[in-house]
């Protein structure tokens, strides 16, 4: 069995599966301090580096039905270099793909630093057998995938199966041994922010390295509150176990505006150490031309128009 961090919520974790009490979110508080922080200025100097951070951080992404190799391969040369004219832009974290294209992307990276995830658990409804879902982890790992972005079950969720839930991502967490495993929460079907911070609880309990927002397939996905309300648990977990979890927020995020925002929260609610993509990423797949634009506009003081990158 995968090891849970020994407290969550400031209660011990048994050894059968169980969620802890984890009191109510202040929804009012929450979204004001949300709203506030996204205000913040930043000057020019730390601009650049924000840009250049979240360039780091992103897992350029392409799941759709009509994905092919030769798409899958233009996406990976994008993420080893992203601005072919600017060599001062540092690759992406990684490539996301669905799983028949791992080996594709792994082939295209090699050697550049630039990671493979893969999503997988019946990516994105969650809705298969466990069986099925652990066979498929590790079939992603076999492939060679470093990452495994996996979604939970939110009909077990929704309907008090907290313990299937657990178990799920013990069982998927066991499969991908030393290949990180990021639990998506799907948090545009959660409802409340009770709920997002329980699942959030429940996964970090189960083993994941990530806790994401959103497969990107529905709305909302990944807001300011909801990306808030993930890394409190996150800090909370931490204070109280010194336990580090990653968090990734995906979909809706195209602006490089949005990206820094996001930026200022987690600096403000988690610190330094975890202003790194070992420990945030964006789910993206329009997000970084924006950035690049926006990186040319401070280096050069002119705004160049979405023509001049490549869309993948």
């Amino acid at each position: 069995m995968a090891k849970a961090p020994a407290l969550v919520g400031g209660f011990e974790l048994p050894a059968g599966p169980r969620l802890p009490r984890i009191g109510s979110v202040d929804a009012v508080a929450l979204e004001e301090r949300a709203a506030t922080l996204a205000k913040r200025s930043i000057k020019r100097e730390s601009k650049v580096q924000a840009l250049q951070l979240a360039v780091r951080m992103i897992d350029l992404t392409t799941l759709e039905g009509q994905d092919t190799p030769g798409k899958v391969a233009a996406l990976c040369s994008k993420a080893m270099r992203p601005d072919p004219v600017d060599l001062s832009v540092p690759p992406v974290a990684a490539v996301c793909v669905y799983p028949n294209l791992v080996a594709t992307a792994k082939a295209r990276v090699a050697g550049s630093g630039v990671k493979v995830a893969s999503v997988a658990t019946a990516f994105p409804s969650g809705q298969s057998p466990t069986e099925i879902k652990v066979a498929e982890t590790r079939s992603v790992v076999e492939l060679g995938a470093d990452e495994v972005d996996m979604v939970i079950d939110r009909g077990a969720f929704h309907s008090g199966r907290y313990a299937k839930v657990y178990d799920e991502i013990v069982r998927v967490k066991e499969a991908c041994g030393d290949v990180h495993l990021k639990v998506i929460l799907e948090t545009g079907e959660l409802g409340t922010y009770d709920n997002v911070r329980r699942a959030s609880l429940l996964a970090i309990a189960a083993g994941a390295d990530f806790i994401k927002t959103s497969t990107g397939k529905i709305s909302p996905a990944a807001t300011l509150p909801v990306t808030l309300c993930m890394m409190e648990v996150v800090r909370d977990v931490y204070a109280e176990t010194g336990h580090m979890v990653g968090i990734k927020a995906a979909g809706g995020i195209r602006a490089s505006k949005q990206a820094v925002q996001y930026l200022v929260v987690l600096y403000e609610t988690l610190g330094r150490e975890w202003m790194t993509p070992d420990l945030f990423r964006f789910g993206a797949s329009s997000l970084l031309n924006d950035v690049l634009m926006q990186l040319r506009k401070e280096k050069t003081g002119r705004y160049q128009s979405g023509d001049y990158f490549t869309i993948d």
